[in-house]
């Protein structure tokens, strides 16, 4: 079995962006929907981006942008992934795709390059659905339950929330602890 990639998203600090990079994060998630506590800017995203190594790659996570303003946003913030979360249409993904971005959508939606299977949107761990796509799994995922997560072989385990010690503010401590617990679920320790 390949263990899983992992994405450590609601990125919007420098500081724990290198930090998660350093540490072996797969991806780094940019958060551009409004309301979200985890929310940054493309002009914030462009300075992270800017301070990291290249060594993880960006994922930018839309949820009612067009893809013309996304087009926009990838290329100032210098992301490598469109990840629409919504209910993503054909012509959405067709159109991003053509724009040569690798495309992420959320379960129930068109699916795109892989498709993201969230608890929070009621397609957790039990409606993991395989397919031409990859599988991206997120949703309550922590250092204490990631081991469920990775026995069900997805092939991206997407993590936000656990790594926090209020909304938005995540902890250098919390990854530390979620990356051990990690690495052992997927044996790679």
């Amino acid at each position: 079995m390949t263990p899983p990639r992992l994405k450590v998203c609601g990125i919007n600090n420098a500081a724990f962006a290198a930090a998660a990079e350093e540490r072996g994060a797969d991806y780094l998630g940019f958060i551009f929907a409004e309301g979200s506590p985890r929310r940054v800017t493309p002009v914030q995203a462009e300075a992270i981006a800017a301070r990291l190594k290249g060594a993880s790659r960006r994922v930018g996570v839309f949820v009612r942008e067009t893809p013309d303003e996304i087009a926009c946003i990838v290329r100032q913030a210098r992301l490598d992934v469109v990840q629409l979360h919504r209910r993503a249409s054909a012509d959405d993904v067709a159109t991003l795709r053509a724009a040569g971005y690798e495309v992420w959508t959320l379960a129930g939606g068109a699916p795109g390059d892989a498709v993201l299977f969230d608890s929070s949107h009621g397609d957790g761990e039990t409606a993991l659905r395989r397919g031409p796509w990859r599988t991206v799994l997120a949703g309550g995922i922590s250092a204490e339950n990631v081991h469920r997560a990775v026995a069900l072989q997805p092939d991206v385990i997407d993590v936000s929330g656990s790594l926090e010690t209020a909304p938005g503010h995540k902890d250098v401590a919390l990854l530390d602890r979620f990356i051990l617990a990690f690495r052992r679920a997927a044996g790679v320790v």
